[in-house]
């Protein structure tokens, strides 16, 4: 069959068709973003909680060397154990270049998730602080009161030096 003849059998075919009216369209115009009714205080409010490390988490970090924490019924010797690295690490999270408020929720998810994978022991990078100036370290103080205030976790401690030092800590959790 030719291409002619098919053009011809295509037309008879569709002789009896009549073409659709199409409606006008209406554009409407752009519709402004979504934007959470207490966006800016819930930013504020996470912002004074980052800036508002106890007391106690501050004395915990002393010169910004070793820190270590456990829940009181945690005995020391567990302690011990974890800040030897003597516990497998089951994942890990790096928090360098992090704001704080993206360091809390990426760290919160994070615990969820491993809470959930029942993992036991992970490892947390926080970094040293070098380049945070005068202030000193700014993610340390504050992952470790986040931490302290989560029921999940049971105790952490500073890494050993090839696993980080002084900017990472192993995080020990509930695991039922």
């Amino acid at each position: 069959m030719s291409q002619d003849d098919e053009h011809d059998l295509f037309r008879k075919a569709m002789r009896d068709v009549k073409r659709l009216r199409t409606p006008e369209r209406v554009v409407e115009a752009p519709k402004p973003p979504a934007e959470a009714r207490f966006r800016r205080a819930d930013e504020q409010a996470v912002l004074q909680e980052s800036l508002n490390v106890p007391e106690d988490a501050a004395a915990l970090l002393g010169t910004g060397e070793e820190v270590g924490f456990r829940r009181p019924h945690v005995p020391e010797a567990v302690l011990l154990k974890l800040r030897r690295g003597q516990y497998a690490v089951d994942a890990e999270i790096d928090l360098h270049g992090l704001n704080a408020p993206q360091a809390k929720h990426a760290l919160r998810d994070f615990i969820v998730e491993a809470v959930g994978r029942r993992w036991r022991c992970v490892r947390v990078v926080h970094g040293k602080g070098r380049r945070s100036g005068p202030r000193g370290p700014v993610l340390k103080p504050i992952v470790c009161h986040w931490l302290q205030r989560w029921n999940h976790v049971i105790a952490f401690g500073s890494a050993r030096p090839i696993d980080g030092g002084s900017g990472a800590l192993y995080v020990l959790l509930k695991t039922h």
